[in-house]
């Protein structure tokens, strides 16, 4: 029981270690070669994890092998657009200047109502305000509205906005982010003065923000103490 325990959490750490070396790609956005290599390095992974009979290197030299796989076909991919489009093929225009392609939609075996799905997952109701729509490498839908369905933007207007800057966590469940602070040049008795103005002490906050232009958000944990 005990040596199960422990290969597990081994094995555990390697794909870990493995699918961060692989990149931060979210699961959606993995390409069809890098979904496949995953999808193995699990299969391979639960083997040994679920069998201590088998070899822990049974499971650990394949996983390794797939990352060099990976990290091979990842720097032909940068290198040759050829490769690029025979390893992850090449985006598919459903909508074509307001008009749906019924034989791509056939070819990339694509629903009407899944196609309209993905247009409400880009906030875009009615099939009508859309100009392109293509299915991009990954899956995923990418949808450009008709001019004149746009959001109107402050360049639109004739607007330019002060620039905002990032927002950055200063408390988190009551734990200082000291890493912030040194980047804003502050110090922890600068947070505690502002802080205090909320009646609580940094310790107490479940989270305290700033953003660009110096506006602060805070908000008081639960049963403080």
């Amino acid at each position: 029981m005990l040596i199960t325990f422990i290969r597990s959490i081994l094995l555990y750490i390697i794909v870990l270690v493995v699918m961060r070396l692989m990149g931060k790609r979210e699961i959606g956005q993995l390409q069809p070669f890098e979904l496949a290599i995953s999808i193995m390095i699990a299969d391979l992974a639960s083997t040994p994890m679920a069998d201590a009979g088998i070899p822990i290197s049974n499971g650990i030299i394949p996983i390794l092998a797939l990352l060099v796989m990976h990290l091979t076909i990842s720097i032909l991919n940068i290198k040759s657009i050829k490769a690029r489009q025979i390893l992850c093929g090449k985006p598919s225009i459903l909508i074509y200047r307001g008009r749906i392609d019924e034989k791509m939609l056939k070819k990339e075996r694509f629903t009407v109502n899944e196609l309209e799905e993905r247009l409400r997952g880009n906030n875009v109701v009615n099939i009508g305000d859309v100009e392109y729509a293509i299915l991009e490498t990954s899956g995923q839908v990418t949808v450009i509205q008709k001019p004149e369905k746009k959001n109107v933007t402050a360049e639109d207007l004739g607007l330019k906005p002060e620039y905002e800057g990032l927002a950055y966590d200063l408390v988190l469940d009551g734990k200082v982010m000291y890493e912030n602070l040194k980047i804003l040049k502050k110090d922890y008795d600068w947070l505690k003065k502002e802080v205090n103005k909320f009646g609580i002490k940094p310790e107490q906050a479940l989270i305290v923000t700033i953003d660009g232009k110096g506006n602060m958000f805070c908000q008081e944990k639960m049963g403080k103490g």
